[in-house]
């Protein structure tokens, strides 16, 4: 039998089948087989499985391990000694040892899903034998239904199906898997088509060497039938393959019923498309086997013998059941697998940002990679937050675990260090509340995350650390180092105080924060991974430095081999920039009636300093708005900031924690109109309430061609 994978080019895939006349009645056709079975000799005597000292391996018998059904006498030559301790019988039909596939006619299963022990015959002269047949064949089993379970993807587990019966249980194999395949409880809608998954077969010796990409190559010939085993079947409710597949339990075709339920799976083919019937084989030479999942059958797997091998027994039923049931069960396992990766990765990617933001004196770049297909995905998360005073808060974390649960956690998380951040907290205390926060999720919700806050203005970034790998600082002159940060404990351990170290960050520097999947592998451990990192940035550095932000980032994905990831990663970098002391000016003003005015005035002076006459008028009203809206409810001096970048920034800071709302004035209110304007007039604006009072800010747009 020669079956072609689907490829996309072929409708349908080519399946040769020849059943030449068998002593044993066995159905025939076509005179090719009868020279086909003198081939594969040498395969044959290197597939032969030993068997212990003292015992006679049988010839022409079926499945190994299985008890097959009596052998007429006479029917198993004399073996003769090939080495100390290993017998072959000498094939009477073929006149070699072993027949064609090694013992009982058959072929041993590989060593790999046997553990090593061979798997032999059990003939009539060896009835008494049948308990050790019977373990031979709970071996099989065994062995089998482990190599299936061991998939995790539709594709390993039918290729473990594949590598399990053929060459030990069956000369072929087509596996029909439901198109599309039910999720779970989902009840499927349309109908019944089943799309040929997989082939296998014993290969011909003499066949031409396989094309890349196909399972099986197609064998040019003129000789015997050949049938077509369609890629896509349409089962009709009403017909004899839907009939066999409601049964649920494995059937030979030797009834009209099995044999129309064959055809009609692995014909699907017209008699005038090869000018006469579709020769299949027939009797206890096939069996069509329904996979059944939890709720439905959702596939069928068809198992063919050549006809020099034994014909299958009825104790091959139970067998074909065996590994047609861990089979389905697989593939409903694989299926919701994929389902729940999938909807966790949507998750996931959903709840990081679409963007970083824009803050002045820094610039930022990200990335993230999912883990390895044959890994959940996790509940890594990076985010970048503006804070008062042109501040930002960079953040990477870390959920333990590889599951959707994982990636929700991460969400709830992530949204407890906005909220957190946007109350203008120090980093220690970020993430003490978000710790108590993790406890309220559970006692299992643990994670690591790192929290820093960058101030342009003072050039220094203050970074706490809950459990999560150290940050690298890569200096403009090229030196990558690894910062000293309290390592702390991770976040929902509980009861652990978290300490917060203040550094410097020169402009021109580049902090670098991740999770631990860019440094640690199977392969190396975290310390030997962060080495590797820092490495690498100092090799970036030596062609470029400062290297170019993303071209930076992609060149730190690269220590991690596409084949290694076994986790995700999430990677933040933050190019700090800084603020020149020459583009601010900053006041303490006095909550006074006159405070006004004076706000006026020194905003005038510094906008001429700063070359920015033409927004004075407009910045002088709105800082006059929001200074007397200051003086009327703080009780300790205001702050008023200017910073010019490449917008000009004004904050004005008190002690009321009220945060300022716009109202419609009425014709006779006095006040009421002073956002209002602001809103009308800045280029952006804001409020942000800090852990003492808040900042009312807005932004004015410079023009072009001022000279800074």
């Amino acid at each position: 039998m020669t079956a072609v994978p689907a490829d996309g080019s072929r409708g349908r895939q080519t399946v040769r089948l020849r059943t030449p006349e068998a002593p044993d009645g066995a159905p025939a056709t076509g005179e090719s087989w009868n020279r086909s079975a003198g081939r594969n000799r040498r395969a044959a005597t290197a597939m032969a499985a030993p068997v212990e000292p003292g015992r006679r391996a049988t010839a022409g018998g079926g499945t190994p391990g299985v008890p097959g059904p009596a052998q007429p006498e006479g029917g198993e030559s004399r073996a003769r000694q090939r080495t100390p301790d290993t017998t072959l019988p000498t094939s009477r039909a073929t006149g070699r040892q072993g027949g064609r596939g090694g013992p009982a006619g058959g072929h041993p299963v590989d060593e790999d899903s046997t553990g090593g022990q061979p798997l032999k015959k059990i003939g009539p002269q060896n009835r008494g034998r049948a308990g050790q047949a019977e373990t031979d064949r709970l071996r099989y089993i065994g062995a089998a239904t482990r190599r299936i379970a061991r998939g995790l993807d539709l594709d390993e587990i039918v290729l473990g199906l594949c590598r399990s019966a053929v060459p030990a249980f069956a000369d072929a194999i087509l596996v029909y898997l439901r198109d599309p395949l039910p999720v779970g409880d989902e009840r499927p809608s349309g109908p019944l088509v089943l799309r040929l998954r997989r082939t296998d077969r014993v290969p011909d010796e003499d066949a031409p060497e396989p094309v890349e990409g196909l399972l099986m190559p197609v064998v040019p010939s003129t000789e015997g039938a050949y049938g077509s085993a369609a890629e896509v079947v349409n089962v009709p409710t009403d017909g004899p393959l839907a009939e066999v597949l409601r049964g649920v339990r494995p059937v030979f075709s030797e009834n009209a019923q099995s044999t129309a339920a064959l055809h009609e799976l692995v014909g699907g083919c017209r008699e005038a498309e090869f000018g006469g019937t579709l020769d299949l084989p027939a009797g206890r030479r096939a069996i069509l086997a329904p996979l059944r999942g939890r709720r439905r059958v959702i596939g069928a797997t068809v198992l063919l013998r050549r006809p020099e091998r034994a014909p299958f027994d009825p104790d091959d039923l139970l067998i074909a059941a065996q590994l047609a049931t861990h089979t389905a069960l697989g593939v409903d396992k694989a299926v919701l697998y994929d389902r729940e990766a999938s909807i966790a990765d949507s998750l996931q990617r959903e709840m990081l940002p679409d963007s970083l933001p824009e803050p002045t004196g820094v610039r930022l770049a990200s990335r993230y990679l999912p883990a390895a297909e044959s890994a959940r995905v996790g509940g890594d998360w990076y985010d970048a937050i503006p804070l008062p005073g042109s501040r930002v808060a960079l953040v990477v974390g870390d959920v333990m675990g590889h599951s959707m649960t994982s990636a929700a956690i991460m969400g709830q998380l992530r949204t407890t260090v906005q909220t957190l951040a946007g109350l203008d907290l120090s980093p220690q205390e970020v993430l003490y509340h978000l710790d108590e926060q993790a406890q309220r999720l559970g006692q299992d919700r643990m994670a690591t995350c790192i929290y820093a806050v960058y101030d342009p203005i003072a050039h220094r970034v203050t970074i706490a650390n809950a459990g999560h790998p150290p940050p690298v600082l890569l200096h403009a002159s090229g030196l990558a180092e690894v910062l000293r940060v309290p390592p702390g404990a991770p976040i929902g351990v509980g009861g652990v105080p978290f300490e917060a170290v203040e550094l410097p960050a020169p402009a021109g520097a580049t902090l670098l924060l991740y999770t631990d999947g860019l440094v640690e592998s199977r392969a190396r451990d975290v310390w030997g991974g962060i080495e590797m990192l820092r490495e690498r940035l100092h090799t970036a550095s030596a062609v470029v430095c400062p290297p170019p932000l993303e071209p930076l980032c992609d060149e730190v994905l690269e220590i991690v081999g596409p084949g290694d990831r076994d986790d995700d990663i999430a990677l933040l970098a933050a190019r700090f920039d800084g603020i020149a002391p020459r583009d601010v000016a900053y006041w303490f003003l006095e909550p006074r009636a006159q405070t006004a005015g004076r706000a006026r005035r020194l905003v005038r002076q510094a906008l001429s300093r700063w070359n920015l006459e033409p927004l004075a008028e407009a910045t002088e009203l709105l800082v006059s708005e929001v200074v007397t809206n200051a003086v009327r409810y703080a009780e300790r001096p205001i702050t008023l900031r200017l910073l010019r970048t490449d917008v000009l920034r004004c904050e004005v800071g008190d002690d009321a924690p009220t945060l300022p709302r716009m109202r419609h004035a009425q014709p006779q209110d006095e006040g009421g109109r002073g956002l209002y304007l602001v809103n009308r007039m800045a280029q952006r604006w804001g409020a942000t309430r800090l852990s003492a009072g808040k900042v009312v800010w807005f932004e004015m747009g410079i023009p072009g061609g001022v000279d800074r």
